[in-house]
C-alpha cells in the first residue's frame, strides 16, 4: 500500500534535480547610426551585381519579370528586363539625381522627371524610387529606436522624413530582428499620417556572402488585392562593374 507514495517520493526527488532554465537575456538595443548603415547597404555595397524576379498581382491579373539589376554605390542603377518576350529589353537607368526608361518597341528613352520618382515602376506596387533607390535613410530620415515590438518580434525604429525633404513618406517604421542585422517588417505613413503600405521581407539566405532576405512583399493599403513580390535569385557584392555600363549609350544596348 506503500508503494504509490515512494513512487511519488522518488519522481519529486528526480525532478528536483533537474537544472532550471536561465531566463532568456533582454537583447541590447541597436546603435541607431549602425541600423541606418544596415538599411541603405541591404541589398547593395561598393557595386553589386543581382538577378531577381518580380511578380505583381491585381486583381484582375499576375505579371512576372525577370531582371538583372547593377549598382554603383548609391548614385548609380541599371535594371533590365529580360522576360517575358514582349518586354525583354525594357530597361531603366540612374546616374545622380536622373533617371531614364529605355522602352525597344518604340526605340525611345524617355527622361524620367524628379516629380515621377515616386510613380509606379512598370505597373507595379513599387515606386522608381523603390526600384533605384533614389533617396538614402541616412540623408532623408531623422531616425530614432522606439523600444521593443511583441508581433513581430524585434526591435521598433521610427524613421520620419526630414524638414524640406519632398517625398512621399511622411513617418517609415521597421521591425528589425533582435541582432538588428536584417528588417522584418516595415510600415509606410503617408504625408498625412496614414498607413499607406506595408512590405514584409523573409526568407533569408546567403548571397554574395551575405545574409539577406530574398522575399520581399509589398502591399498597398488604398488597394486591397494589389500586391507586389521580389524574389534575389542572386547577388554578387564589390565585384568589378565598368563606369561606362551607366550611359544612355549602353542602355540601349543591353
Amino acid at each position: 500500500m506503500r508503494l504509490p507514495a515512494l513512487i511519488l517520493t522518488v519522481t519529486t526527488g528526480f525532478l528536483s534535480l533537474l537544472p532550471r532554465q536561465a531566463p532568456a537575456a533582454t537583447p541590447v538595443q541597436p546603435d541607431v547610426k549602425t541600423v541606418v548603415r544596415v538599411m541603405d547597404n541591404l541589398y547593395r555595397s561598393t557595386t553589386s551585381i543581382g538577378r531577381m524576379e518580380l511578380t505583381a498581382k491585381t486583381e484582375t491579373q499576375t505579371r512576372r519579370l525577370s531582371m538583372r539589376i547593377w549598382t554603383k554605390g548609391t548614385e548609380k542603377t541599371l535594371v533590365v528586363i529580360d522576360a517575358p518576350a514582349r518586354e525583354a529589353g525594357n530597361a531603366t537607368l540612374k546616374v545622380g539625381n536622373n533617371l531614364w526608361n529605355y522602352i525597344p518597341n518604340i526605340s525611345r528613352t524617355i527622361r524620367i522627371p524628379p516629380s515621377m520618382m515616386l510613380s509606379p515602376w512598370m505597373g507595379t506596387d513599387f515606386t522608381n524610387d523603390d526600384l533605384v533607390k533614389g533617396s538614402t535613410y541616412a540623408q532623408d530620415f531623422d531616425t530614432r529606436i522606439e523600444g521593443r515590438s511583441a508581433n513581430p518580434a524585434g526591435w521598433l525604429v521610427a524613421m520620419r522624413v526630414r524638414p524640406g525633404v519632398v517625398g512621399r513618406w511622411q513617418k517609415i517604421e521597421w521591425i528589425i530582428n533582435d541582432e538588428a542585422t536584417l528588417p522584418i517588417l516595415g510600415r509606410y505613413y503617408d504625408l498625412k499620417g496614414r498607413l499607406a503600405r506595408t512590405m514584409m521581407f523573409s526568407e533569408v539566405k546567403n548571397l554574395g556572402g551575405r545574409l539577406m532576405p530574398t522575399h520581399m512583399t509589398l502591399e498597398s493599403v488604398d488597394q486591397p488585392g494589389h500586391k507586389t513580390e521580389i524574389h534575389y535569385l542572386d547577388m554578387k557584392f564589390d565585384a568589378p562593374v565598368p563606369d561606362n555600363l551607366f550611359s544612355l549609350s549602353q542602355l540601349e544596348r543591353q
